[in-house]
């Protein structure tokens, strides 16, 4: 039956019907006289096509159960089930096949849409690592000419080259390690220790180490209670949250305005504490809030750089949180400020 189609089954199986209803009459017409022998030989006739036609219809519902059966296989093979098929032949077959087909359908659509997005991903990224890796190698590279072609000889020249080569060599390490971080965050291979901490005392010293750039750019620090607590107990990685404040606040800095000023507050929000770091600075654009926490994504690539910003600062903020089964967010106004916002579990 492979290689039949149902039209040529229903031909043969009507022409076999017509030759064995001729034969039984034949018969009974050669063996019997009368009309009595004639009615019988009809209704045998009779009987004999009801019977052919009842073949028929078998065997055409089931080379179309076999089709259809064959359709459903290749469907299931395409959506990457290996599970049984079971067909109810008592039910529509072409809409549950139809169903399956359009659900597959969708389902390749999204996954070609999810795969374009990273394939987009993928591009942006490393052209981004490329230009961060490309301008500190590019200096290095003119520091190390310059020492050759005769600087090393001059103590003047060949001290103040190298320290701006190790400077470079320095920021190459910083960000290779912030991207080591962040793959191992993903990965789930980075040890997180959740563990009590006093939260007052890390936001603090924190702030007691940043003090010296804010005022060189001349911004002010300042520290708001959202309640009286002489402590703060948290569930979390004390350093890991550290590096958190810490990336707020010179992220706050660098961005800040002249004479301007940043501030650390924190909440009570029931079974965890609420923490802001907020300025009063240059401001986020709308358009540019719901990608700010992607690595090497920058506002103000031209300002960034000035800073000496990496782009990865708050990409590894994010991905702490989320270690800790928290998440951050951030709202702002051009010109006027922003907000980041983040929670941490009560110990």
């Amino acid at each position: 039956m492979a290689g039949k189609t149902p039209r040529t089954v229903a031909v043969q199986a009507a022409v076999t019907a017509g030759l064995t209803s001729l034969a039984a009459t034949a018969l009974a017409t050669q063996f019997a006289s009368g009309e009595v022998h004639l009615a019988m030989s009809v209704a045998s006739s009779a009987v004999v096509g009801v019977v052919c036609f009842l073949l028929v219809y078998r065997q055409l519902g089931l080379y179309i159960q076999d089709r259809v059966r064959i359709i459903y296989k290749t469907i299931r093979r395409l959506k990457g089930s290996t599970s049984h098929v079971h067909l109810d032949m008592g039910q529509d077959i072409v809409e549950q096949v139809n169903h399956d087909v359009m659900t597959w359908a969708d389902s390749q659509i999204e996954e070609i849409t999810t795969l374009r997005e990273a394939d987009t991903f993928r591009k942006e990224f490393i052209g981004n690592l490329a230009h961060e890796l490309k301008t500190p190698i590019f200096n290095i590279q003119g520091f190390i000419l310059t020492l050759l072609e005769g600087g090393l000889n001059d103590p003047e020249i060949n001290r103040k080259f190298l320290l701006k080569a190790a400077k470079n060599v320095d920021r190459m390490a910083g960000l290779l390690d912030n991207l080591d971080v962040i793959t191992k965050m993903e990965s789930g291979t980075l040890d997180i220790e959740l563990v009590p901490f006093d939260l007052l005392e890390i936001i603090r010293e924190t702030m007691e180490s940043l003090e010296p750039k804010a005022r060189r750019s001349d911004i002010d620090l300042r520290l708001k209670k959202g309640f009286d607590a002489s402590q703060i107990m948290v569930k979390g990685d004390s350093a890991k949250i550290v590096q958190v404040l810490t990336n707020l606040l010179v992220n706050s800095i660098n961005y800040g305005s002249e004479k301007g000023h940043t501030e650390i507050r924190y909440y009570d929000a029931d079974d965890a504490v609420l923490v802001e770091v907020a300025d009063n600075g240059i401001g986020i654009s709308e358009s540019h809030l719901a990608r700010v926490f992607e690595r090497f994504y920058r506002v103000d690539k031209s300002r960034s750089r000035h800073a000496g910003g990496s782009g990865l600062g708050l990409a590894i903020v994010k991905h702490i949180l989320e270690s800790h089964g928290q998440t951050i967010s951030v709202r702002s106004t051009e010109g006027e400020g922003s907000t980041f916002s983040f929670t941490l579990e009560k110990a």
